[in-house]
């Protein structure tokens, strides 16, 4: 079932307009002023602070909505934790994928112990308001002290080898990190990386599985998906 697009309210800027310079920001590698020249060079004049503000208010609710069109969770779920540099300190960003490679949620924390995969356990339960069969992650201790005491009826696959999938859903993140040159705080990564994981993933389709005919096929319907969830879809034409 759909839902309603944001409200663009006392925005003076068209939807398709700031949907596109969303659309920019997490798909591509791109600062916000770099948004703003290639805005420039479409005859649009849109400062790069402005971009920012879209992309805090909207970006996230975009996310939401693209999840909210993806098919019914799986009952295996993959977790893992990789480190990430805020202001130059070690910090954690947890991450759950299941057997399809769909991002369930992310949480950034302080640190990894049996505390934070507790709190990660129960935002994914409250995220994905389901239970699943199977939960398997590397070895870290913590994760099955945080399993015994959440989900103890949910089987726990704990094997370094097994959890390739979570591993690798890791790439994009941290290409984009490099790009951006790290994180300033917990509060900005944790804003960015919930919507950039929601949004960045459904334009990038298992493109070497596709020929490019049915590559083109899939990425328009992809496209007109987000035209529905921004908005964009349903503002008339005008002659």
């Amino acid at each position: 079932m759909g839902s309603a697009s944001p409200s663009y309210k006392g925005h003076r800027y068209p939807v398709e307009i700031i949907s596109h310079c969303v659309w920019l920001y997490f798909r591509f590698p791109l600062s916000f002023r770099k948004v703003e020249e290639l805005m420039l060079e479409r005859g649009m004049i849109v400062s790069h602070e402005t971009v920012r503000r879209w992309c805090a208010k909207f970006g996230q609710a975009y996310a939401n909505g693209l999840r909210r069109r993806r098919p019914r969770t799986g009952d295996k779920w993959h977790l893992d934790e990789v480190f990430i540099k805020i202001n130059g300190e070690q910090k954690y960003l947890w991450r759950a994928v299941d057997a399809d490679g769909n991002g369930l949620d992310i949480l950034v924390q302080n640190r990894r112990d049996t505390a934070a995969a507790r709190r990660f356990f129960r935002r994914l339960l409250k995220t994905t308001r389901t239970v699943p069969r199977v939960v398997v992650t590397d070895r870290l201790r913590s994760y099955g002290a945080a399993h015994r005491e959440v989900m103890p009826s949910v089987e726990h696959r704990s094997h370094k080898g097994l959890n390739n999938r979570a591993e690798n859903s890791h790439q994009p993140t941290r290409q984009r990190e490099r790009a951006m040159k790290g994180f300033r705080s917990i509060g900005r990564a944790q804003q960015f990386l919930a919507a950039f994981s929601g949004i960045s993933p459904h334009f990038r389709p298992r493109r070497h599985r596709m020929t490019a005919a049915h590559y083109r096929t899939e990425m328009t319907t992809r496209f007109a998906i987000w035209d529905q969830i921004t908005g964009a879809a349903s503002r008339p034409t005008t002659a």
